[in-house]
């Protein structure tokens, strides 16, 4: 496969991956703040850019600001707008490589999006906006899945989406629980137990840790929940197994020898969460797992690039 190839489908799905993460928290924000003060408002939409990694150009003073600034606004590449429209641009360039279904789909989503307006979907529902941007990205995942052919293309595919995965949650995980650090949030008051549930419900995971921890929210198990289990989608152990596989079926494919950096630092990293304790990672501190956790997406990334995208043409030559 031509690295240009490789290049447009990896961020075809760390794009789109991107837009169903940033809908799903503008969402759970929008439903949270129903019952809360202005005061608590105000914190939690600061805790939403923080969660993104959003640094506005202008302060954000309420919730349409807000929604504008992470949606609508074209000069914020993070928008959910522009990673949409630049999801579609890259499968534009590789419309030969994918389904007929799937460029359908990323072309129907793309002009859903663009055709509505910010004042129209605040007057009307916007969780239904958002639940659209939602439906329309899993729909995509799952009309990939069955219309492309599982080779190297798809491995890029999953590697992209799990990357960026590991990446969001991973930011989500930090900006919450430094907030719940602070005494208003504290797991034995209502305000804290609401922001926990919050935090799982960001995730789509409150069912599924329900199930595995019952309806009793304690922080150190969501913690864990959304770190370890390993059979959860958007956890960050199950999202870095994947990530690897992608990386495994990417060096079958192409017939890469295993020894590459990409491949050893991937192998590293799920080696890490294959043999972590919450209680040891609680220890050594959260955040600074979590912002190591991240560090070490942003080298495998790098090193995708280096191994199987921007290489120099000399080495290929050579094998």
């Amino acid at each position: 496969m031509l690295s240009r190839v490789a290049d447009h489908l990896y961020w075809m799905s760390r794009y789109l991956e991107r837009a169903e993460h940033t809908a799903r928290l503008i969402g759970m924000h929008l439903n949270f703040i129903l019952d809360q003060s202005n005061g608590a408002a105000g914190q939690r939409r600061q805790l939403l850019l923080k969660s993104l990694h959003i640094v506005p150009k202008s302060p954000v003073s309420d919730d349409y600001d807000l929604v504008e600034v992470l949606t609508f606004n074209r000069t914020n590449p993070n928008a959910l707008v522009s990673c949409i429209a630049a999801a579609r641009e890259n499968a534009r360039q590789v419309r030969e490589q994918i389904s007929t279904e799937m460029w359908g789909q990323v072309n129907q989503l793309f002009l859903a999006v663009n055709a509505t307006q910010m004042s129209r979907v605040w007057a009307d529902q916007p969780y239904e906006f958002y639940q659209m941007v939602k439906n329309g990205s899993h729909l995509f995942q799952g009309i990939t899945d069955s219309t492309m052919s599982h080779g190297q293309g798809w491995h890029f595919i999953q590697l992209g989406r799990f990357l960026e995965r590991v990446m969001c949650v991973a930011q989500l995980l930090d900006a919450e629980l430094q907030a719940l650090a602070q005494d208003r949030y504290s797991p034995s008051t209502a305000a804290g137990q609401l922001a926990l549930i919050g935090l799982l419900r960001s995730c789509t995971a409150f069912e599924a840790y329900s199930k595995v921890y019952t309806a009793n929210v304690q922080r150190r198990q969501v913690v864990e929940f959304l770190l370890l289990n390993p059979e959860f989608p958007h956890s960050i152990s199950f999202a870095i197994r994947a990530m690897q596989s992608a990386l495994d079926g990417i060096a079958t494919a192409t017939d890469s020898h295993k020894g590459a950096r990409v491949f050893r630092l991937a192998g590293r990293l799920r080696a890490q969460f294959d043999y972590s304790q919450i209680d040891e990672i609680i220890a050594a501190g959260l955040p600074s797992y979590l912002t190591d956790v991240r560090e070490r997406c942003s080298q495998i990334h790098d090193a995708v690039y280096e191994t199987c995208i921007d290489y120099p043409i000399e080495e290929k030559l050579a094998q």
